[in-house]
């Protein structure tokens, strides 16, 4: 048996859906176009979207994604966090390193999860909410490089010194996962990182990639 859904609600996301997929917006004849709707029902679900902040219109009259998006993920957060943990702890322990789930936050990468190993005698000290630019760093280059993958790329990234003298970072992109951009990786303080933790930040991020799915 099929279950029961909302025509209007689905029309309503697919709004939202086509608009996160634009830069510049859409029109209402356009949004008209693409969902198979004359312009008066799409009047109404753009007004009802504006009265929660879920949508804008510029001066032109295009539709754009509001900044109550931005409350709403905000809240993922915590969501993908706890989902990604258990990956997190045994990549932690495994390397001897401390572990991260990081998250693209505008041009930044932002780190949500942080997992110190338990039984080494010295690690690299790494925070929750720690930031720097998707430029530099493990974490964001491997998530720039999901965006433009190479046939060359090995899957996954290696830094050395580009955030804290002396430290290392391997990361690889989440991939695969809607609506979710980001890496998972390790911190270490070493000369170079040891050729097994490339391939095992690959595995952890397949992990939290299946358990985000």
């Amino acid at each position: 048996m099929t279950a029961e859904t909302s025509q209007t609600l689905d029309r309503g996301l697919r709004v939202l859906k086509l608009l996160a997929d634009t830069d510049h917006g859409l029109t209402v004849t356009e949004l008209s176009h693409k969902l198979g709707v004359n312009r008066t029902v799409v009047y109404r679900l753009l007004a009802t979207l504006e009265q929660h902040a879920l949508v804008r219109r510029d001066l032109g009259g295009r539709a754009r994604v509001g900044l109550g998006v931005l409350r709403l993920g905000r809240q993922v957060h915590p969501l993908v966090r706890e989902a990604a943990m258990p990956a997190l702890r045994s990549l932690a322990e495994d390397i001897g390193a401390t572990a991260h789930l990081t998250l693209v936050d505008g041009a930044e990468a932002l780190a949500v999860a942080v997992v110190e190993p338990s039984w080494t005698d010295y690690h690299v000290a790494y925070r929750a909410g720690f930031r720097h630019p998707l430029e530099r760093g493990a974490a964001g280059k491997a998530i720039l490089s999901a965006r433009q993958p190479r046939a060359e790329d090995p899957g996954y990234t290696l830094t050395h010194g580009e955030l804290e003298a002396g430290a290392c970072g391997a990361a690889a992109p989440l991939l695969g996962v809607t609506g979710v951009e980001g890496s998972v990786g390790v911190v270490m303080l070493a000369e170079v990182v040891p050729e097994r933790v490339g391939t095992r930040v690959m595995d952890a991020a397949r992990e939290v990639a299946e358990a985000l799915r």
